[in-house]
């Protein structure tokens, strides 16, 4: 069975995020590490980190993750910017590592005014320089597909394959899959047939092996759009089918899963709650053994 999460708030402390997903009935959680809108932030105290730890603990939330700040981008052909986002990516997997996450999500960036290619090859070289400052860190950065907006690279398979060809050490990356960016980057998923394509040629480019998380998004932009909207789950183009094969896919049967859909209440239940029971009703049930 998937491990059924949600990106939630530090506000209060980081444990926070840990004590709502368990009182939400979630097995793991995703959290921003810090202000995701701003470069600085201060450091990681021994106090947040012991709480943090002690929450997993208690409540039994695992394989948590965190979602880098949306400034960093590593294809820019800013120089400055550039190595401003380096900076930032390094900060981000010690503090990952700091507080016990598996993996720092992270979109692979946007050339902006330059090109794919010029893009692409400022990447792999922010993350060979990455990997060579954060050497011995288990946390890994784990590759977001996109859903192509303006400029930004990862919405085709092919781009992050690129990424994993030409780093220097691919084994420490890893890749999180979001439902809504690939179906809104042009890759069908409704059917069984449509689903299991789409997947075979994640595999041909990525390898199904890489990855280690999914986002679990319905969309409110159509098939092909490439525009970035989630919507609840089974409320948007996607509808309800995608997420059941995505969660009854026994190859990601204990693979994160993480809900990113827009928080608050709806007739007095929790946003993440109502998506939570979506998801598992969605789950097949074992069939029952014939009676000799």
């Amino acid at each position: 069975m998937p491990l059924f999460g949600s990106h939630l708030s530090i506000a209060g402390g980081y444990y926070k995020a840990v004590d709502t997903a368990a009182e939400l009935g979630l097995q793991t959680v995703q959290l921003f590490t810090k202000n995701n809108n701003q470069w600085a932030a201060k450091p990681l105290s021994d106090e947040d980190v012991r709480l943090f730890r002690e929450s997993l603990q208690r409540t039994g939330v695992r394989r948590p993750c965190a979602h880098d700040s949306y400034l960093i981008n590593l294809a820019s052909p800013d120089d400055t910017l550039w190595k401003k986002s380096l900076d930032a990516l390094v900060i981000e997997l010690e503090r990952a590592e700091s507080l016990g996450l598996e993996g720092v999500v992270m979109h692979p960036g946007s050339f902006v005014a330059s090109s794919e290619e010029e893009g692409q090859r400022r990447i792999v070289e922010g993350l060979d320089e990455a990997h060579h400052r954060t050497a011995g860190i288990q946390c890994q950065y784990w590759l977001e597909t996109t859903a192509g907006q303006g400029s930004n690279l990862g919405h085709r398979f092919e781009q992050i394959g690129y990424l994993l060809e030409n780093v220097r050490n691919p084994d420490l990356l890893g890749v999180c899959v979001d439902s809504c960016h690939i179906f809104a980057a042009g890759y069908p998923l409704q059917t069984k047939e449509e689903y299991a394509e789409t997947m075979a040629e994640f595999d041909r480019h990525i390898g199904i092996n890489r990855i280690r998380a999914w986002h679990l998004n319905d969309s409110k932009k159509p098939l092909g759009s490439r525009v970035d909207r989630h919507e609840h789950i089974g409320e948007g183009f996607l509808g309800l089918e995608p997420f059941r094969h995505i969660v009854n896919d026994i190859r990601f049967a204990d693979t994160p899963m993480y809900l990113e859909t827009e928080k608050g209440e709806r007739d007095g239940v929790d946003l993440d709650a109502m998506n939570l029971a979506t998801l598992n009703s969605l789950i097949a049930k074992p069939a029952k053994k014939k009676k000799r």
